[in-house]
């Protein structure tokens, strides 16, 4: 309470000091219970902090031996980055493998013609249509910067705009497809066609296809090399194959070839489509199995003449049956049966992944896709299956929309790769149903082949080491600095800035008498120091063999008093040859399943997690001790809030009394000076 003041009168007898001073000695308990209220605070605060660290180093820990354990990261290269590159989940296999990218996927993209910049693109109703997706804008009419936004603003995926400068005061507009495949093409309805038409952007074409390859006639022998060819397994031959009602039946292991006409393999506009079902039979390795062996006599040869084809009778040696056990033939079984045969004598097979589901299924291949091809192969290596192909079509892709593009700067294709030498075709660039757990990221058309290579990511899982080691020694710091009296500790740690070695000094040896901290850094480091037999072949047992070690003469063999601390230390050069050489023997070491059924229940980082959580967890060790503190702390404002009140009341009353003898002795003084002044006048007037 400020002294008190009455205007007009003087401190005479110094009653302020005098209260202030008896106020003094009535503050002491209170000052001792604020002093208490501060320490209670500064070691709830402390406890907060070890908290911290230590849940710090308990999620560090968790990740060594969790599902997401950096062990178990894979990192992907490839010889061929520009052209393609993988990204691999945890569950992918360490491996290489060859990929040759015959061309990216695309998307349409078209231009305009040039235009004047003041061009003005009409109202109306602009529908963009992109497979299954479509894009429509009610169009009021404005210039081209404006009509290229107003696409790109609405464009959710489907299509975008781009004004490009073409020339002094004029411009092109480039409108392109944002999904790529080549049933993603780019397609105009509406004001969209005619504004596509009148910019010169696509050109009206007519509609026209031709059938070809159902015919004897535009039937020939297939020429193949079969390289693993069986003995006693008939040859591939147009003899079991035959034409019917414009469809051609190839009987097991029959085969022809159907040359493509000039003006079809010339125009990277056509397609040519076809079907094809399989039927199954009864395996021919089953009578060849049967059969003893014969000598083996070439089918007759044939000859054609104004579309008739006529074929010798079969040949006869009149040599005696064998009775011999002949070799065993193997059924063949496989999808690969029609190719693609280009001009320089190399093939491609023609996906068919669902040839054996004995349904009508229908292939479609872009002239584009296959550059330089001459003709389509038809190869039924199978023993078990028939196949009934029906003519090739080809038509212009273009043509069946009733335009073409004039200025097309890419048209909508697949992705062709060759993965291990087999063709595989995706609508998009990334392609993640090839290679389990991998996806393949196309980007352009390889040079030469690439290999893509999948391995362990050592350089995370040493960050993931690193990091925990540093987690550790930050949480075995504070331990020391609260549970020890001693300054070294602080000077040691040289990454401390001033402020923050001023703030460890005043929590230095706060809880030196509390055996919590020290049971828990003992524990860690029994934990840390421990082998673990994770296997009978592994190498890798204990911390100290990957270059972590918490011993006081640690890897040189010199003694140093900081070592003494308990503080993790790492040998650089012996953690990488570790991880280079071990790596599944760290992983386990860190964490394994003892007993088969999946759950981690042994090693370091798994122990050092249980013993952590006892502390940090809801209701656990750190818990209960801020918990209590908060209890001392709410019982101590309420000390002081009631001995404030106290000294309040006191400091009044002081005051009040000392403040009533001060106006008594002022009134008695002023007697004094009136009985002196009257007798002075008394003793004047006797005069």
């Amino acid at each position: 309470m400020a002294g008190l003041s009455i205007p007009g009168v003087t401190d005479t007898y110094n009653t302020n000091d005098t209260v202030e001073k008896l106020m003094q000695i009535e503050r002491i308990p209170l000052t001792r219970e604020q002093n208490q209220l501060d320490e209670y605070k500064s070691q709830q605060t402390a406890w907060r902090e070890v908290n911290t660290q230590l849940t710090s180093l308990r999620d560090s820990t968790k990740t060594l031996y969790s599902y997401e354990n950096p062990f178990n990261n894979k990192l992907t290269t490839s010889t061929q980055e520009a052209a393609i590159t993988a990204t691999a989940n945890r569950g992918a296999e360490l491996q290489s493998f060859k990929v040759d990218v015959i061309q990216p996927a695309t998307a349409d993209r078209f231009l305009t013609e040039e235009l004047d910049s003041s061009y003005k693109v009409p109202s109306g109703v602009y529908t963009y249509k992109v497979g299954e997706k479509q894009l429509t804008i009610n169009w009021k009419g404005g210039s081209l910067k404006e009509f290229s936004d107003a696409i790109n603003k609405r464009s959710n995926g489907i299509v975008k705009s781009m004004l490009v400068g073409a020339s002094a005061g004029k411009k092109t507009l480039l409108i392109e497809a944002i999904p790529t495949g080549k049933e993603n093409k780019l397609i105009f309805e509406g004001a969209a066609k005619d504004f596509a038409i009148e910019s010169g952007m696509i050109s009206p074409v007519k509609s026209s296809s031709s059938s070809f390859g159902a015919k004897a006639s535009e039937i020939k022998q297939v020429t193949y090399k079969e390289n693993d060819k069986q003995n006693r397994m008939p040859e591939i031959s147009t003899t079991r194959t035959s034409v019917t009602d414009g469809k051609v039946t190839v009987q097991p292991r029959g085969g022809y070839e159907v040359s493509i006409p000039d003006s079809v393999k010339n125009n990277q506009n056509m397609h040519l489509s076809f079907t094809v079902k399989a039927t199954s039979l009864e395996d021919i390795t089953q009578v060849l199995n049967n059969t003893a062996a014969e000598p083996e006599i070439p089918d007759g040869f044939y000859a054609e003449f104004g579309g008739i084809s006529i074929k010798n009778a079969t040949s006869d040696t009149l040599l005696p049956k064998s009775t011999a056990k002949p070799e065993p033939v193997d059924p063949v079984s496989t999808k690969n049966v029609f190719y693609a045969v280009f001009s320089d004598g190399t093939e491609r097979v023609i996906s068919t992944p669902d040839l054996f589901s004995e349904n009508e299924i229908s292939i479609d291949l872009s002239v584009s896709e296959y550059k330089g091809i001459q003709s389509i192969a038809v190869r039924n290596a199978n023993t078990a299956y028939s196949l009934e192909v029906s003519e090739f079509t080809a038509y212009d892709s273009a043509a069946n929309l009733g335009y073409a593009p004039n200025h097309a700067i890419a048209e909508a294709g697949d992705a062709i790769i060759k993965y291990e030498g087999i063709t595989i075709t995706r609508p998009t660039n990334d392609i993640d149903d090839v290679v389990p757990e991998i996806t393949l990221n196309v980007h352009d058309k390889t040079e030469k082949t690439a290999t893509i290579t999948v391995k362990i990511d050592k350089e995370a899982s040493k960050n993931a080491l690193i990091e925990f080691v540093g987690k550790y020694n930050q949480a075995v710091a504070k331990i020391n600095v609260l549970s020890q009296n001693k300054q070294d500790i602080i000077d040691e740690l040289d990454y401390l800035s001033d402020d923050e070695k001023e703030k460890l000094t005043k929590q230095l040896g706060m809880f030196q008498t509390d055996f919590s901290l020290s049971n828990i850094k003992s524990n860690m480091q029994t934990i840390l120091s421990s082998t673990y037999a994770t296997s009978e072949s592994a190498t890798i047992r204990s911390l100290n063999q990957i270059g972590i070690a918490t011993n006081a003469t640690g890897f040189s063999g010199s003694y140093s008093q900081s070592r003494l601390r308990g503080y993790l230390e790492i040998d650089e050069k012996k953690l990488d040859e570790a991880l280079e050489n071990n790596i599944d023997d760290i992983k386990n070491l860190f964490g394994f399943d003892t007993d088969g059924d999946l759950i981690i229940d042994e090693g370091i980082a798994y122990k050092l997690d249980k013993q952590i959580t006892a502390y940090t967890q809801t209701g656990g060790i750190l818990a209960l001790k801020t918990s209590t503190l908060d209890s001392k702390i709410k019982s101590s404002q309420t000390r002081i809030t009631k001995l404030e009140d106290q000294m309040d009341k006191k400091e009044a009353e002081l005051r009040q009394k000392y403040s009533t003898m001060q106006g008594t002795l002022s009134s008695l003084e002023n007697q004094q000076t009136s009985i002196d002044n009257f007798t002075k006048q008394q003793n004047r007037q006797n005069q």
